[in-house]
C-alpha cells in the first residue's frame, strides 16, 4: 500500500483520489472548500478542508510523510505553482501536477514538479487516435513525439513470428507486449519466436509518426 495526498477536488482530483483509495491505497484529500471535502469524505481515507498554499497547514497534516502528492489545482497557475513549491520545500518525495498549458507545465517543472499531466489533452489525443483508425484499442502519449499504442494486428501479420515481421527495422517501433485474442492475457516482452494469432493485439512503443504508419496496414 502506498500513501497519497490529493490537493484540489475538482473532477480530476476527485477521480484520482477516489480511484486510488478503491485500489487499496491510503489517500489524504485536501481542498479549500468544505463542500468539496463532504463529497469525498466517505470515499477516501482522510479528507481535510484547508489552504494548501499555507506551508504550515501542510506541515500540520504531515504531508511530508506521504509517498506522493498530486496537485489537481490546475485552473490557477499561481496557486498550483505555490502549492507545488511548498510540497517540494517540505520534502515530499514525488509531486505530480495538473497543468492547463505548456507554459503552465514549464513553470511547474522549473519549481520542481516530478511530473506534469494534461488530462484533457491526453484524453483528446486518445479519442483522436481511436477515431482515426478502427484498429486502435488504446493509446498512451509519453511525450509530444513518443507514445504507446495497442492495436489489432493486420491480416498480413497473422500466423507470423515477430522475428519474421521485423517490425523494428521496417516501421521503427518496438513490440513490447502481445494481448492474446483467445484469452485476453498480456504477454510482456514476447520473444522473436512468438507467433501472432488471428485475434491478437500488439502493444507497440515508438515515435507517434511511426506508430501512425501502422494504421495504414
Amino acid at each position: 500500500m502506498k500513501t497519497f495526498v490529493v490537493i484540489g477536488l475538482g473532477r480530476f482530483g476527485t477521480a484520482v483520489a477516489t480511484e486510488l483509495c478503491e485500489l487499496g491505497h491510503e489517500v489524504l484529500a485536501i481542498d479549500a472548500s468544505e463542500e468539496g471535502i463532504q463529497q469525498v469524505a466517505d470515499r477516501v481515507t482522510h479528507a481535510v478542508a484547508g489552504d494548501a498554499r499555507d506551508p504550515a497547514v501542510l506541515r500540520a497534516l504531515g504531508v511530508r510523510n506521504y509517498d506522493c502528492a498530486i496537485v489537481a489545482v490546475g485552473d490557477d497557475v499561481g496557486n498550483s505553482a505555490l502549492i507545488t513549491l511548498n510540497l517540494k520545500e517540505i520534502g515530499v518525495k514525488r509531486v505530480i501536477c495538473k497543468a492547463q498549458s505548456h507554459v503552465h507545465r514549464k513553470v511547474l517543472e522549473k519549481i520542481g514538479a516530478d511530473r506534469v499531466v494534461f488530462p484533457e489533452h491526453e484524453m483528446g489525443v486518445k479519442l483522436a487516435q481511436g477515431l482515426s483508425s478502427s484498429n486502435v484499442l488504446n493509446f498512451i502519449e509519453l511525450s509530444e513525439d513518443f507514445g504507446i499504442v495497442e492495436l489489432e494486428i493486420p491480416k498480413s501479420w497473422q500466423r507470423r513470428s515477430i522475428r519474421d515481421l521485423d517490425v523494428r527495422a521496417k516501421y521503427h517501433v518496438n513490440i513490447i507486449a502481445v494481448r492474446k485474442g483467445s484469452t485476453g492475457q498480456l504477454e510482456v516482452s514476447p520473444g522473436g519466436d512468438y507467433v501472432l494469432e488471428t485475434k491478437d493485439a500488439v502493444v507497440t512503443l515508438g515515435r507517434n509518426e511511426d506508430i501512425n504508419r501502422l494504421h495504414d496496414l
